[in-house]
C-alpha cells in the first residue's frame, strides 16, 4: 500500500512574533516494512535555513528560526509513504517467553537492559504509582505469555475507556484520565505504556498516522484523519511489537510510523520557542490518501 501524507499546521498570532525558534519532528521513519519517499517541508514565512537532523532515538528532525515580525505560521509536510506488507511484524506470534521470564532477562541480561534502559524507566509525561499498577494487575500473569499480557491491556483499556477529543491536552496526567475513564489515542498509549513499565518491562510511545475509512457510501472528506498514537513493548526473542490500546488492533499496513521515543514529549509534531505575548490559534490538518 503506498499513501501522499499532508499535514499542515498553523498558528494564528494575536500579537506580532518577532522571534520563533522550532523543531519539526513530522518526517516518517524508514523501517524495514516502511519506505518514506519524496519528503518535502514547507514553512510560511520562509526561514533563511531549515536543518535537518537526527535525534538520539533516530528520528529525522527539521530545526529553524525565524527573525522578522509575523502574525500566522504556517507548516506544511508532504510525503510520499509505501508500505512493504500487511503488518509491521506484530502479527506474527512471538515466542511463548512469559512474563516471569522476559523480566527475569531484562534484568539479567546486561547489554539488552542498557539497551531498553530509558523504555523502563518514568519519563516527563509517564509516571505510576500504586493505582496504576493495580490497574493493569489483573492483565499480568508471570505464568503467562507477556505478548498475551499485553494484548489483554489494550484490550482492558478499549473496553473501560471512551475517546473522547476535547476531555485531554497534552498536559493532563495519566491518574486524571484513569479516574475519567477517557480520553484521546494520546492519553490511552501513556496509560498502557505507564502499566507496562510498572511491571519491569520496556515500552515505548509511537507517534504516526493512521488512515481512516469513511462510512459506507460515503466520500472521504480532506483533513479528515489525524495524527495517532500507540505503543511498542520489547519481548526477548522477538523484539519490539506494536500494539494500538485506542483501537485493540495490532498496527498493521494502515498504521504509518513517524517517530518513537519515552512518550509524547520526545516526539511532538512541532515544539518552540517564541518571543511575543497575547493568545493564539492553532489549526492542523491532516490528510492520508490511499495512492
Amino acid at each position: 500500500m503506498k499513501y501522499k501524507l499532508i499535514h499542515k499546521t498553523q498558528y494564528k498570532y494575536a500579537e506580532a512574533v518577532n522571534n520563533y525558534h522550532s523543531l519539526v519532528c513530522l518526517t516518517p521513519r524508514m523501517l524495514p516494512d516502511q519506505l518514506c519517499q519524496d519528503f518535502s517541508i514547507k514553512i510560511t514565512p520562509e526561514p533563511a535555513q531549515i536543518t535537518e537532523r537526527v535525534d538520539f532515538y533516530g528520528n529525522t528532525t527539521h530545526y529553524f528560526s525565524l527573525h522578522s515580525p509575523h502574525k500566522t505560521l504556517t507548516v506544511l509536510t508532504t510525503a510520499i509513504v509505501e508500505r512493504l506488507s500487511e503488518s509491521t511484524g506484530s502479527l506474527f506470534i512471538p515466542s511463548s517467553v512469559t512474563s516471569g521470564e522476559a523480566r527475569e532477562r531484562l534484568t539479567g541480561d546486561r547489554a539488552t537492559k542498557i539497551s531498553v534502559l530509558e523504555y523502563t524507566l518514568p519519563s516527563p509525561l509517564v509516571k505510576w504509582d500504586s493505582e496504576i499498577q493495580a490497574f493493569a494487575a489483573d492483565c499480568f500473569d508471570d505464568s503467562a505469555p507477556l505478548y498475551e499480557c499485553i494484548a489483554k491491556l489494550c484490550s482492558k483499556i478499549y473496553t473501560e475507556f471512551q475517546f473522547v477529543p476535547d476531555f485531554s491536552t497534552v498536559n493532563t496526567p495519566i491518574k486524571e484520565v484513569l479516574a475519567a475513564k477517557k480520553g484521546v489515542c494520546q492519553d490511552f498509549s501513556h496509560l498502557a505504556i505507564a502499566c507496562i513499565r510498572s511491571f519491569g518491562f520496556a515500552a515505548r510511545y509511537v507517534s504516526g498516522y493512521l488512515e481512516t475509512l469513511p462510512p459506507p457510501g460515503k466520500p472521504k472528506l480532506q483533513g479528515s484523519d489525524a495524527s495517532h498514537a500507540w505503543i511498542s513493548v520489547f519481548i526477548p526473542d522477538y523484539g519490539w511489537c506494536d500494539f494500538d490500546p485506542t483501537n485493540n488492533v495490532v498496527p498493521g499496513e494502515r498504521h504509518i510510523v513517524t517517530a518513537w521515543g519515552r512518550d509524547y514529549s520526545d516526539v511532538p509534531p512541532l515544539k518552540g520557542i517564541i518571543f511575543s505575548f497575547g493568545k493564539h490559534t492553532l489549526a492542523v490538518e491532516v490528510d492520508v490518501i490511499p495512492m
